[in-house]
Order: C-alpha cells, then sequence, then structure tokens
C-alpha cells in the first residue's frame, strides 16, 4: 500500500462512517440504527401458529394469527393424485364436526375423496370461490382454495398433526 493510501486511510474511513446531509443522497448508517423504534418485529410470538399442519389423509390446516380460526383444505399431494377436480361439496356453516369427520368432498374425473377435519370445531364457511370454480383446486390447493374455515374447539389438537417435513416424510414413504 503507498503512503498517500496509508494516510488518506484513517481520515476515509472516518468520513465514510459518519452520517452525510440527507441533500447529498448518500447515508452510510449501521444497520442497527435504521430500524426506527418499535418496528422490530418481536418473536414472542410462536412460529407454530404461521405454520401449516398436516394429516395423513392429505389433509393441511393453518391456525389464523388469532389462535382460535383456521382454514382447511387438501394439499398439493392429494390434488395432483385426483386429478382435475370437477366439483367440490362444501359444508354448511355451523356445523359442529370433531377431528377426522367429514368437513366436505371433492369429486374428480379419477375418483371421490373426503375431506376429513384434522381437528374439532364449528365451521364459520365454506370456500365460496370453489361453488363455481372446482378446478381452482388443482391451481392453489395449499393457498386460495382452502375449503373450509372453522372456528378451532381445542388448539392443543394441532400438536398432534405433522409439520411440512414429516408430511413429506409420509409422501416419500408412499413412492
Amino acid at each position: 500500500m503507498s503512503a498517500v493510501a496509508r494516510a488518506i486511510r484513517p481520515f476515509a474511513t472516518r468520513t465514510l462512517s459518519q452520517k452525510l446531509p440527507l441533500s447529498s443522497g448518500l447515508r452510510r448508517v449501521s444497520p442497527a440504527t435504521s430500524f426506527p423504534r418499535g418496528s422490530i418485529r418481536s418473536f414472542s410470538q410462536s412460529t407454530f401458529f404461521q405454520e401449516k399442519r398436516y394429516t395423513e389423509s392429505h389433509e393441511w390446516i393453518e391456525l389464523s394469527a388469532d389462535g382460535k380460526t383456521a382454514k382447511i383444505g387438501i394439499t398439493e399431494y392429494a390434488a395432483h393424485s385426483l386429478g382435475d377436480v370437477v366439483y367440490v361439496e362444501l359444508p354448511a356453516a355451523d356445523l359442529e364436526v370433531s377431528a377426522g369427520e367429514p368437513v366436505g368432498a371433492v369429486e374428480s374425473v379419477k375418483s371421490a375423496s373426503d375431506v376429513l377435519s384434522p381437528v374439532s370445531g364449528k365451521v364459520i364457511q365454506g370456500n365460496a370461490v370453489l361453488e363455481d370454480k372446482a378446478k381452482f383446486i388443482n391451481e392453489s390447493p395449499e393457498g386460495e382454495a382452502w375449503i373450509a374455515e372453522i372456528e378451532v374447539s381445542d388448539p392443543a389438537e394441532l400438536d398432534g398433526l405433522l409439520d411440512a417435513a414429516a408430511y413429506k416424510d409420509t409422501i416419500d414413504e408412499d413412492h
């Protein structure tokens, strides 16, 4: 390194580490100070509530942030196995279901299958989009093509369900 570079380096480092006026368009700020106070996400909420759970019979459930309601649907694997879905039987609102009981059904050109509720609860609503467009299940089975939204009676029932990795392992065993 040249003598000039060694002489300028401490000055340049000190200058660049200082905050420049906003009008210059350049500003070097440490990442810790770039977040306004209070905007940093708290990790006190369990990530469990943001993760889907699965059944061995190929249904998924996703608990909402309030921990009281959840959406239920069929997995991508199930949708692919069924083929082109032609009809979806949606549950009636206020239907009381227990874990393992049918909450709807899906019919395809290949076969028909009940959709079993992974947990106990009361149906809030069925996904009205599927009444007119059943094949939407093939397009977004684990997204917007959920079958039912329910009020969960006992969130602890979700503890007995599979996480994504365990569900994937069950699918791999089937092949």
